[in-house]
């Protein structure tokens, strides 16, 4: 919440930094050769496509990621090079989807409190959900603290909070029924998102991605589900069109 309510270069920073770590992070699980090699490309890759995605630069920004991602896969050697290429993809994504987004004057910071409000509330209702309901396991081998009776109701909450974050302070505000089933889909997404990174660390037999974050593991442990709801809200606002992504998002008049 920090980056949005400062904004401009505060806000680009700080998900610069995030997304540095998360780039690191994903190349210190993979276990490939050239590990200094490859942490050296992705920080480079990272820092290089953020300072264009965050000034209106996006297609210089993707290229960039092509081209580390690139250099990341000749280092891994033969037998991981589309796991140390997909580590800048995914840290990418998170810059590409953040930039787009905030790039708005009217809608930028509602999108972001939108996504934190889905995302925390999904994350926050699933585990109470969870706890109180009980019964059969999402998924036990890949994240074995799932439960559909928690993820359900995330999802649900997560959605309503959307709807919450998306009108609050909006007169007239907008229209509550795209709003929140956009919201149930990224909800969705970010358990989707959790999951993915769940089965990711479990191939390579890793718990935490690191220990950055003093008892709650890595970055990618903490943006795993919103870098997947970042992603799709980003692609929509994208494809409806409109004078920003962020408009295209949630402009629903």
């Amino acid at each position: 919440m920090l980056s949005v309510w400062a904004g401009g270069a505060v806000f680009d920073l700080i998900w610069l930094c995030a997304a540095l770590a998360v780039a690191l992070e994903w190349q210190s699980i993979v276990p490939a050769a050239r590990p200094q090699l490859r942490y050296l490309g992705a920080g480079l890759g990272m820092a290089a496509s953020a300072c264009f995605a965050f000034t209106g630069w996006p297609g210089a920004a993707v290229v960039v990621l092509l081209a580390c991602g690139l250099l990341l896969a000749l280092a891994a050697g033969p037998r991981y090079q589309m796991w140390a290429a997909g580590g800048i993809a995914y840290a990418g994504a998170l810059v590409l989807s953040l930039a787009a987004l905030h790039g708005s004057p009217d809608y930028g910071g509602r999108a972001i409190v939108w996504l934190f409000a889905i995302v925390w509330g999904t994350d926050v209702f699933a585990y109470f959900g969870g706890r109180l309901i009980g019964g059969p396991k999402l998924w036990p081998h890949i994240s074995p603290g799932k439960t559909w009776s928690g993820t359900l109701t995330g999802i649900f909450a997560g959605a309503i909070l959307g709807v919450a974050a998306a009108s609050i302070g909006l007169s007239p505000p907008p229209q509550i029924i795209p709003i929140f089933f956009l919201g149930l889909v990224a909800a969705a997404l970010s358990q989707a998102g959790d999951i993915f990174e769940s089965s990711f660390k479990r191939r390579f037999g890793v718990k935490d991605s690191s220990r950055l974050i003093p008892g709650h593991g890595g970055f990618m442990d903490r943006l795993d589900a919103f870098i997947a709801a970042a992603c799709f809200a980003a692609l929509i606002g994208a494809v409806r069109g409109g004078p920003t992504v962020a408009a295209g998002l949630l402009n629903w008049y």
